[in-house]
C-alpha cells in the first residue's frame, strides 16, 4: 500500500488532505479505492443498498453530515460491504458496533460511535458531490487512507 505522506510529497499539487476529525474503527488502516459518494442524514438506507452491490475495491463516502445521533454503519453492513468487495467505507457521522468493526478486514474511519440505529427510509443522494472536513469528493475520485490521514485525488495516482 502507497503511504499517503509519500503520495503527498509525489504529487501535493493535485491532491486534497482532509482535515483531522474521523477515527479509524475498522480492522484495516491502510485502504484505497475510486469513490462512490452518499449524501443522506440520520437514513441509512442507501447505504445497505451501495454495500449489497459489489465495490470492485472502492471506497463508499458517506456524507452524514456530522451527526453523532444515529449510526450509519453497524456490524451487519461493514460485512455485506466485505462480502462485496469494498475496500472502505468513510463516515462523516457516527458507526455502531465498534468492538467487532475492529475486527472485522474493512477500512472504515467516522466521526464517532453511538448505539442508536438510524432509519431506514431511503432519503438521501448518491453520486453527487460531497464536502467536508475541508475536502470535496466528487465519484470517482481516488481516496487513499492510512494512519496518517486521508487523501483525495482526481483518478489513482503512479
Amino acid at each position: 500500500m502507497i503511504k499517503t505522506t509519500d503520495l503527498w510529497d509525489q504529487f501535493s499539487d493535485q491532491l486534497q488532505v482532509a482535515s483531522h476529525g474521523l477515527r479509524h474503527f475498522g480492522g484495516n488502516r491502510s485502504f484505497s479505492g475510486k469513490a462512490t459518494t452518499l449524501k443522506l442524514h440520520e437514513d441509512n438506507q442507501l447505504v445497505r443498498n451501495a454495500v449489497a452491490e459489489p465495490g470492485g475495491g472502492g471506497v463508499l463516502l458517506i456524507d452524514g453530515g456530522g451527526s453523532l445521533r444515529t449510526a450509519l454503519l453497524g456490524d451487519l453492513l461493514a460485512q455485506k460491504a466485505i462480502d462485496r468487495g469494498w475496500s472502505g467505507v468513510l463516515i462523516n457521522g457516527a458507526v455502531r458496533d465498534s468492538a467487532e468493526l475492529a475486527t472485522m478486514p474493512l477500512g472504515i474511519l467516522a466521526l464517532g460511535t453511538t448505539p442508536r440505529r438510524s432509519a431506514k427510509v431511503g432519503w438521501g443522494h448518491r453520486d453527487l458531490p460531497v464536502q467536508f472536513l475541508g475536502v470535496t469528493i466528487r465519484p470517482g475520485d481516488w481516496i487513499c487512507a492510512d494512519a496518517d490521514g486521508w487523501i483525495v485525488a482526481p483518478a489513482p495516482l503512479q
